[in-house]
């Protein structure tokens, strides 16, 4: 859970960008609209293969060398 501690002299502009600095890097957002709405198994493993299938094929063209 994201928490920050606030001086006394401290803006609250200041503090509210550093709590949302700290939300987004633990990553809650992203969490949140990942489990927004139900996505049945067979949708998440057809998800995850296709973005294994793009890695593989960026990788490859990085890979080449067309001179």
């Amino acid at each position: 859970m994201a928490h920050i501690i606030v001086d006394d002299n401290e803006p609250l502009e200041k503090a509210i960008k550093r709590f949302k600095r700290s939300v987004e890097k633990e990553g809650i957002i992203r969490e949140y609209k990942k489990r927004e709405y139900y996505e049945k198994p067979s949708t998440i493993l057809n998800r995850k293969k296709k973005a294994i299938a793009r890695k593989l094929m960026k990788k490859s063209r990085k890979g080449r060398s067309d001179y």
